[in-house]
């Protein structure tokens, strides 16, 4: 077996590598054997990651079992949670590009053999997913795995609930003490935020796709059942090493399709939208948001986790995880059983057994689904002629058609400070532009805006639509992902306050009761606004980011 790594051994030339290496305390055995590099994000700042060097511990002790040498390198990681609502908003998506980039630098300039990814938050997973497939390398995928559920007054919570509690709060509806049990008891402890927000979103649609081990997306990360995953990753990338499985034999254009597939069954963050486009990207697939609708059509969505429903994460698990979700859709015939996995064996050989438990509430079965679309929507329309995106399955049956005067403000800062000065109204479309891609730059979340309108009662009458993002947290009919943006010259900046936005979700549509006439008018008159983007980084990802239609990737 030729490895990349065999480079540094036994030839006088490499001699000063060498010697480097031993430097760093590697043997001349250890150099010998597959050279795996284990790409931890951990850190001390995100709650998703704080365990970590946990995992990556147990990774290592999986590869040198199976008769690899690991070698633990770093990658950086945003917690969006922590970042909401101001600044740091807008290093969140940047910084997939980041992680995509050093990952790539880090695993060529050392010639490693093969890599374990060791992500858990919203950017961390796709970032190094798409570098994998930049590289073409065997790679595995081990998240730190979800939060458990918090319990306030006997009611299962998560992330969502605390945001949805300061709109509460501000409304009146629960006083200083109660916001205080609920920022106390809603995350109890480490781990990914325990609803199907985008971070564990798209570890379980790694787990989809073929990259991540089963177990991958919904063991709980304090559960030592996490940390015997992990194991079997190191064991599992050394295999790969071996028989030379590269991460695009396992992401492809059908595994790709089987992942948004799972995708709508899951009723998973729009974001996953986005990261899904990047990572086809990467791998070389063609993936418009077309396919999204046409795989909606024929999936049902078959759980409601938060902040679609009550059920969280551990729920999930205890129902059989993704694997069981697979095996509903494979028995329907919505996925393809034959694409390879990290375990060597196909998805549908994985499933060889599974079937989904009756006695269990997060899952249903294929013949009482929640609906019979899957969990996301795109839209088109006269202001959204690229699309736009919306969580389906968490919009309240009211409001999947809805027509509303638009309350328009250039940014998320003034349309939160509307919403909790009590401005906005029943059957109102809050429109809030130049936060996309370049235009923000970096695409904020709206969670605050979501949050507050939700916590105020206002979810079931009031629609949210921006060319920014939605946390995988917000509910409601909130519609985002605009494109073209606004600060791009999209119809979107057009938009002016009062005019009426109609939205119908079930066709997939989103309409400006404007002439084309009066558009055009609008246009010539229309100067994109001024704003100042701090620091060198999102200067450079302004001028360089693509469109959210395209994923949001960087030319």
């Amino acid at each position: 077996m030729e490895l990349r790594s065999d480079y540094f051994v036994g030839r006088p030339e490499t001699a000063p590598q060498r010697s480097l290496l031993k430097a760093c305390g590697f043997t001349d055995e250890e150099l010998k054997k597959p050279l795996i590099a284990v790409v931890s994000a951990h850190s001390e700042i995100v709650p998703g990651h704080i365990n970590l060097d946990k995992i990556a511990a147990a990774v290592k002790a999986g590869v040198y079992a199976a008769g690899g040498t690991p070698v633990l390198v770093p990658a950086i990681g945003v917690c969006d949670g922590i970042a909401m609502g101001h600044i740091g908003m807008k290093f969140s998506l940047p910084s997939r590009e980041l992680i995509a980039d050093s990952v790539e630098t880090m695993v060529t300039a050392h010639l490693f053999d093969g890599m374990v990814l060791v992500p858990n938050c919203d950017k961390i997973v796709p970032g190094m997913v798409m570098a994998a497939c930049r590289l073409n390398l065997p790679a595995v995928v081990v998240s730190g795995g979800p939060m458990l559920a918090g319990n306030v007054c006997g009611e299962e919570v998560s992330l969502s609930k605390m945001f949805e509690s300061v709109g509460a709060h501000k409304a009146g509806l629960i006083d200083d003490k109660q916001l205080d049990d609920i920022t106390a008891r809603c995350c109890p402890g480490c781990g990914s935020c325990a609803g199907m927000y985008t971070a564990n979103s798209m570890n379980c649609l790694c787990e989809a796709i073929g990259i991540g081990l089963p177990g991958n997306g919904t063991i709980p990360a304090v559960f030592s059942e996490r940390t015997i995953l992990a194991k079997h990753a190191g064991e599992a990338i050394v295999d790969m090493v071996k028989k030379n499985i590269t991460a695009r034999d396992i992401i492809n254009e059908r595994s790709i399709k089987n992942a948004v597939a799972c995708d709508m069954a899951l009723g998973c963050s729009s974001n996953s939208v986005l990261h899904l486009l990047a990572i086809a990207h990467e791998a070389g697939v063609e993936l418009d948001l077309n396919m999204f609708n046409e795989v909606s059509e024929k999936t049902p969505n078959l759980c409601h986790l938060a902040p679609a429903g009550p059920t969280h994460m551990q729920d999930l698990y205890y129902a059989g995880g993704v694997q069981a979700v697979l095996s509903e859709l494979l028995r329907g015939g919505m996925i393809d059983g034959g694409c390879m996995t990290v375990t060597g064996k196909t998805v549908k050989e994985n499933l060889d057994g599974v079937k989904l438990s009756k006695a269990q509430n997060a899952i249903r079965p294929l013949e009482n689904p929640y609906t019979k679309t899957g969990g996301l929507a795109i839209l088109f329309g006269n202001i959204a002629k690229n699309g736009c995106v919306v969580k389906r399955s968490a919009v309240a049956p009211e409001m999947l058609r809805h027509e509303g005067k638009a309350r328009v403000f250039n940014g998320e800062e003034e349309a939160i400070a509307a919403i909790y000065a009590g401005k906005i109204n029943h059957g109102d479309v809050v429109v809030i532009k130049y936060e996309g891609p370049k235009g923000g730059p970096g695409m904020r979340e709206m969670l605050n805006p979501t949050s507050a309108l939700a916590g105020m009662g206002l979810d079931k009458s009031v629609a949210l639509i921006t060319d920014g993002r939605f946390s995988g947290a917000s509910r409601g009919a909130s519609i985002g992902h605009v494109s073209p943006e606004a600060a791009a010259g999209g119809e979107f900046a057009l938009i002016e306050e009062g005019d009426i936005i109609q939205i119908d979700i079930p066709a997939y549509s989103v309409h400006l009761k404007v002439t084309d006439e009066e558009l055009e008018r609008r246009r010539k008159a229309w100067k994109c606004p001024g704003k100042e983007i701090p620091g060198k980084w999102l200067k450079r990802y302004a001028a360089m980011v693509s469109s959210a239609d395209k994923g949001a990737i960087l030319s």
